[in-house]
């Protein structure tokens, strides 16, 4: 082999070792590239994941009473539970792993701005709620207090048309065979008690009949009884027996009255107390003494 020959088998084969050179780092470059591109997939993928975790716990932290949302935010949910399954695959494209993320997040957002309205909104139905409330109360209270007002002036008008009387005074009567009246404070000459009185003037009571009772309590406190036996009636404080009863005519003007009671057996000798009532009312009282 001669030298020309040798020559260019060496330049032949410094260009096979300078192509494969270049090869080579082509390749190197390559896979030096893929590892960065594998790499920083992997890195998406893990903050894919993070994001997806972080919108799940934003989901736990709303809270809404509504049911559709409650449901619409369940399914929501789920899909980020599946997502989250697709990041771990490795088969599925971190491009379209990221656009579906961004969309559950945008969904996300509204639900937070919605609920955040609606939580506003009950706080000032809750407002108006309690100041409504407190009107109601206010207006309640008033009412009570009127209708109040208006039980005492009840009250006030009822105690004002009650008869009033003065002057009560209770006496022995002695009957002649004449039928003539004759005052006597001995119990054995005693045919009946004469309780009299005046009854004042009432512009505001009720006119017409009025029925008055007398009881008379013995001085073994016992009520003297009626011709009829014992009579019951109610009063103030109660209700008991009484002795007598009179109607009279009551035309708002002052007016004497006398009540007349006769004992069915001799009366005993001892104090005597007298009630007189109109009605259910106490109107006077007086004491009597038989010797």
């Amino acid at each position: 082999m001669n030298n020309k020959t040798s020559l260019v088998i060496i330049a032949l084969l410094l260009i096979v070792c300078a192509y494969l050179g270049f090869k080579l780092k082509n390749s190197s470059d390559t896979v030096t590239d893929q590892v960065e591109t594998i790499g920083e997939l992997g890195i998406e993928r893990d903050q894919l994941e993070l994001d997806l975790q972080k919108m799940m716990f934003s989901y736990d932290t709303l809270k809404t009473e509504n049911s559709f949302l409650m449901a619409e935010m369940a399914d929501q949910r789920g899909q980020i539970e599946d997502l989250l399954k697709k990041v771990k695959d490795r088969n599925w494209s971190v491009s379209k792993l990221k656009k579906e993320t961004e969309t559950l997040r945008s969904i996300m957002k509204g639900y937070v701005v919605t609920i955040d309205s609606l939580n506003q909104l009950n706080i000032a139905l809750q407002e108006e709620n309690l100041a409504m409330k407190q009107t109601v109360e206010d207006v309640t209270k008033r009412n009570e207090n009127l209708q109040q007002r208006q039980e005492n002036m009840e009250t006030i008008i009822a105690s004002g048309q009650r008869l009033q009387s003065t002057g009560l005074v209770a006496e022995g009567i002695r009957l002649s065979s004449g039928g003539k009246q004759s005052e006597t404070n001995r119990a054995k000459r005693s045919d009946m008690i004469k309780s009299c009185f005046t009854v004042v003037e009432n512009r505001i009571a009720k006119p017409g009949s009025k029925t008055l009772y007398m009881r008379i309590i013995a001085p073994n406190g016992q009520v003297l009884p009626t011709k009829n036996g014992a009579m019951q009636y109610d009063f103030d404080g109660g209700s008991d027996f009484y002795s007598v009863s009179r109607e009279i005519d009551y035309n708002n003007n002052q007016m004497d009255v006398c009540i007349f009671y006769s004992p069915e057996a001799e009366l005993e000798k001892g104090d005597y107390k007298i009630f007189v009532y109109e009605g259910s009312s106490l109107i006077g009282s007086t004491d009597l003494v038989l010797k």
